[in-house]
């Protein structure tokens, strides 16, 4: 163990957890929202998370930013960002809306077992994955990664003792903010927050007060959709390729990070994964950078054992303003 390379780069570990977190936080936001409902682990969302990379990558392929296009200038940067983050939005959302309605629907209407589902979610997942490796085939030989364009240049904003800083960091840590607040706020304070809440409690007594609870999942499963999508673009920027696995360990780590905060709790989501992307980053100073995903999963079987409802632990439906 290093205990002066930790100590050394404490600062610098904490600022690109943050940032790494961050994108752990949007993405674990669609396991809690479909479990705190459903009771089901989505394993499919990782993929529903990679296809809104890839569409990210396409719209500005498209627009002529390719992988070694030189940075644009201020506003076409800011409307690049929005093209990418409303491209990725619909792509995972419709994604994640589809397959609900393809996969998960008609084993509800079955009243099939949970294992039902289970193995469901990860066939989808491995079937999503397949589709993009081989479609995607004439953009990425022998599917390895498909290049982004270095839109935001490394630039330091402000620094504090060997501390730096970046641009990129402070864009992904304030817009996981902003877009936790305001699904917290959707879901706490509308009507239609309210009957996901109520779904989530009891769904049969929220039926007998007319909430439609098959629209409620399917709103479910879009605003995990939507919220894959902003992460993906998020990864995007900070990785700068995808490939068609781009999802699986990402996958996993952000459903650590639903573990960890409690899952079924969205404000849980964004604790775990910021605290997630913070240890990781400790413990590859501590330990070295092949130790990286360890942690991660280290630290999943650790929650599991001792506090399996996670650090907040409340469920989606006792949640409240």
């Amino acid at each position: 163990m290093n205990f002066h390379s930790l100590i050394h780069d404490f600062g610098t570990s904490t600022v690109t957890g943050l940032a790494q977190g961050s994108i752990f936080a949007l993405f674990a936001l669609g396991y809690t929202l479909v479990y705190g409902v459903l009771r089901l682990i989505n394993f499919a969302h990782s993929e529903v998370f990679m296809l809104g990379t890839f569409a990210a990558i396409g719209v500005w392929s498209a627009l002529g930013y390719s992988e070694n296009a030189a940075a644009p200038a201020f506003w076409v940067l800011v409307g690049l960002l929005l093209v990418a983050f409303l491209a990725a939005m619909a792509t995972s959302g419709a994604t994640a809306v589809a397959l609900e309605l393809v996969a998960y629907r008609p084993l509800r209407r079955r009243n099939a077992p949970p294992l039902a589902f289970l193995i469901t979610a990860i066939g989808m997942s491995l079937f999503l994955q397949e589709l993009v490796g081989v479609g995607f085939g004439r953009f990425s030989t022998h599917r390895n990664p498909v290049g982004a364009p270095v839109l935001i240049k490394p630039a330091v904003v402000f620094s504090f003792g060997t501390t730096k800083v970046y641009s990129q960091y402070i864009l992904l840590i304030a817009t996981a903010l902003v877009m936790m607040f305001l699904l917290d706020r959707f879901i706490n304070n509308t009507r239609m927050g309210r009957g996901i809440r109520a779904v989530a409690q009891n769904p049969d007594s929220a039926a007998l007060m007319g909430v439609n609870k098959n629209r409620v999942i399917s709103l479910v499963f879009l605003l995990g959709g939507l919220m894959a999508g902003i992460a993906a673009v998020m990864y995007v920027i900070r990785i700068g390729n995808t490939f068609y696995q781009a999802g699986f360990q990402l996958g996993i780590e952000a459903f650590t990070a639903a573990v960890l905060g409690g899952i079924g709790n969205l404000r849980g989501a964004l604790l775990g994964g910021l605290l997630l992307g913070v240890v990781e980053n400790y413990g590859a100073s501590l330990f070295g950078t092949q130790y990286h995903a360890v942690v991660a999963f280290v630290i999943l079987v650790l929650i599991l054992l001792f506090r399996p409802t996670g650090l907040l632990g409340e469920s989606l439906g006792r949640a409240r303003a």
